[in-house]
């Protein structure tokens, strides 16, 4: 198992930075509190983002959330992109570095999707197992963020919550709750979420994400959600926030918006609906 110390992001809204609004963060972050860049993005040498990045950790603590080390894949970890994050989380020293209960790999292929594991205990052996090399490589802890689903495995013999358990138990990470990755989940497969939080070891959790999500059906015209990244946090996902935060207790809470990214007084409306949560948990 992995020992270090814990995390240092403040219990404040964050948002995922995005180059365009790098003006008015800086002049008026307002009750922003952290930013989240993606590891990938910021693997380069030099130039206009290293620099506006480097300026940046002046100000805010930094998570750094990865999307291409497939910790679920079957194969190896690519040691070139593991070396290049190691140099990015060396001199930037990151608050919180994350990355997903996911695979993106097959063979020397690069998927450009995150894709869903089956929960057995040979993959909990598989997932530590890169955990493990990932923890050691970087020295510091990881947080492991719960996945958006659209299917079941019929071989899966245990829940995502004691999957998540037991890959903490084993490696000693941390947890990244997407509390909007949740609400997706439980309505594409007919579970409650209020059940699924009910279930997952919140003291664990050093970072909660809130995104948007859209709305489809499947072929039977049963609600289908798409985990999008796309637009505003959904009025029943705040609400599952409030579920989670009264449970939880006070978490770094970030604001994540992928796609179709607006102009910042949109997204710091965002934070500042995420700060007025924040502020209804008990100290």
């Amino acid at each position: 198992m992995f020992d270090a110390p814990q995390y240092t992001l403040p219990a404040k809204p964050g948002v995922g930075y995005k180059p365009q609004h790098y003006s008015e963060i800086t002049a008026q972050p307002g009750p922003l509190g952290w930013l989240e860049v993606h590891a990938e993005n910021y693997m380069g040498d030099g130039g206009r983002p290293i620099a506006q990045l480097r300026h940046l950790s002046e100000q805010f603590p930094i998570s750094v959330h990865g999307v291409g080390l497939s910790i679920g894949g079957e194969g190896r970890l690519d040691p070139d992109h593991l070396a290049r994050l190691k140099h990015l989380v060396g001199w930037l020293n990151p608050a919180s570095f994350s990355e997903h209960l996911a695979w993106s790999t097959h063979d020397s292929h690069f998927l450009n999707d995150l894709l869903p594991l089956p929960y057995t205990a040979a993959t909990v052996t598989r997932v530590a197992d890169h955990i493990d090399e990932v923890q050691e490589v970087l020295g510091r802890k990881m947080l492991l963020e719960n996945p958006s689903s659209y299917l079941a495995f019929a071989e899966s013999d245990m829940s995502e919550t004691d999957f998540l358990r037991e890959v903490v138990a084993r490696t000693g990470c941390g947890l990244l709750l997407d509390v909007n990755n949740v609400f997706v989940s439980a309505t594409n497969l007919g579970y409650t979420p209020q059940g699924y939080i009910d279930n997952y070891p919140l003291d664990q959790v050093g970072e909660i994400h809130l995104g948007g999500h859209d709305e489809d059906h499947d072929d039977h015209g049963a609600p289908l959600l798409i985990d999008s990244h796309g637009r505003e946090v959904a009025d029943p996902v705040w609400a599952l926030l409030d579920y989670t935060l009264e449970r939880a207790g006070a978490k770094p809470l970030l604001i994540e918006w992928d796609t179709d990214v607006p102009e910042w007084p949109i997204l710091a409306a965002e934070v500042a609906r995420a700060a007025a949560a924040l502020e209804l948990v008990p100290a």
